[in-house]
């Protein structure tokens, strides 16, 4: 049986809504940790003109390949094997990366070696797309994401709700530079980086 979450359904036409502009102008899409693969399929369905590569550890790989084969869809392919922590990533040729719901999940040196590893691979004017709940100068912005934070901390205490300036400081060092905070339904925000370019929204923003 495949694999399914209620969040994916939620949660992606808001996502859709965003990355059709911030992805209008790549070819080639890795996402990293791509779950279930729902998210790979709806998008690459709704943007034919991307060619979406998922990526994942391999115990989520048959899931994923699951959704992927189902689909019949030419733009989307099966999992590569990632661990944000390996030194080499595969080679894609990706010139934008998405990922969600996976910097509070991840602890936070695979957090940091997420953000370095996609500074390496992306070329110059790639973006970064990382959706998910996230704090502003150590502060949560909703009851609902503290509470959440703590039941993140109770199953694993190295896990939780990363700070915005945290994730900007090693973008920074990664030669990505932070063009866009989007805010989104239930308290998630969806965060944007440009290699090598300087802050300022995508033109066509309004």
């Amino acid at each position: 049986m495949k694999p399914y979450a209620e969040s994916c359904d939620q949660n992606r036409d808001p996502i859709l809504k965003v990355i059709s502009r911030l992805f209008a102008y790549s070819s080639k899409v890795l996402e990293i940790g791509s779950g279930t693969g729902q998210h790979a399929v709806y998008f690459s369905r709704k943007l034919p003109h991307l060619f979406w590569q998922t990526s994942d550890k391999a115990e989520h790989h048959a899931g994923i390949c699951m959704w992927v084969q189902e689909s019949g869809l030419p733009n989307v392919a099966e999992p590569l094997l990632l661990d944000v922590c390996q030194n080499q990533w595969p080679a894609v040729g990706a010139d934008a990366v998405f990922s969600a719901n996976t910097a509070h999940i991840m602890h936070w040196p695979e957090v940091e070696a997420m953000m370095l590893g996609v500074g390496r691979v992306l070329p110059t004017g790639g973006v970064f797309a990382l959706y998910g709940p996230f704090n502003y100068q150590g502060c949560y912005i909703s009851e609902s994401n503290a509470r959440f934070d703590q039941w993140l901390k109770s199953r694993d205490p190295q896990s939780g709700i990363r700070d915005i300036g945290d994730l900007n400081r090693v973008a920074e060092a990664s030669g990505m530079s932070l063009s866009d905070d989007f805010e989104m339904p239930a308290n998630n925000r969806l965060l944007a980086w440009h290699k090598d370019q300087q802050k300022g929204a995508l033109p066509g923003w309004e």
